[in-house]
């Protein structure tokens, strides 16, 4: 099916542009969310005729999302889930989650302006890209942890096995309770021995 695009769409094309896309995808998206008119004579004549009045709100709008992007870009967000030892989570962390902690750090972002390459099922540091406009694109960062004191761990570069590593070492030259203990017990059997 042959459609003029009403703005620019990755992969796709750009504004004015006459394309051929499956039909469902026309009818299912482009058309029903005014991204695109059928491609016949009176819809690019009306195409022509709103032109610059589409230009003009387009630029608009991506002058808002440049804004948008200058806050939002390099931004942190924390998303607890529990996981297992190994760090891998119970279910995954999807689309609608980051949104969700996008709105609980002030910015607002629909679930299809995340762009998740593959879903997010381990603990860490994962680097997830939000489209503000189809020509502004901002990078985030999602610090999925078990709790707080994990997240704030894992900002600062430290991950769960070296955290646990440095309180081994921390312990490792002091004397346990249990050995102080044993002293005491010899001292006392001797005490008793030589009375």
């Amino acid at each position: 099916m042959k459609v003029v695009l009403l703005e620019r769409i990755g992969k796709l094309g750009q504004m004015g542009d006459v394309v051929n896309v499956k039909p469902g995808y026309a009818r299912n998206f482009l058309l029903p969310r005014k991204k695109a008119l059928r491609a016949n004579k009176e819809n690019l004549a009306r195409f022509e005729t709103q032109r610059v009045q589409l230009e003009a709100t387009s630029l608009e709008k991506k002058t808002e999302a440049e804004a948008v992007f200058e806050k939002l870009s390099g931004q942190k967000f924390v998303i607890l889930r529990q996981a297992g030892e190994t760090g891998q989570l119970y279910g995954s962390v999807s689309t609608r989650d980051i949104a969700d902690a996008l709105s609980t750090g002030g910015f607002t972002a629909e679930r299809n302006q995340v762009v998740l390459d593959h879903p997010i099922k381990t603990i860490g540091l994962h680097p997830v890209t939000i489209t503000l406009h189809p020509e502004v694109f901002a990078t985030v960062t999602i610090n999925v942890a078990r709790s707080a004191e994990e997240a704030e761990r894992q900002a600062a570069g430290l991950s769960a096995k070296e955290d646990e590593d440095e309180i081994t070492d921390e312990f490792e030259g002091e004397t346990s309770d249990d050995e102080v203990l044993e002293e005491e017990v010899e001292i006392t059997v001797e005490e008793a021995t030589e009375a």
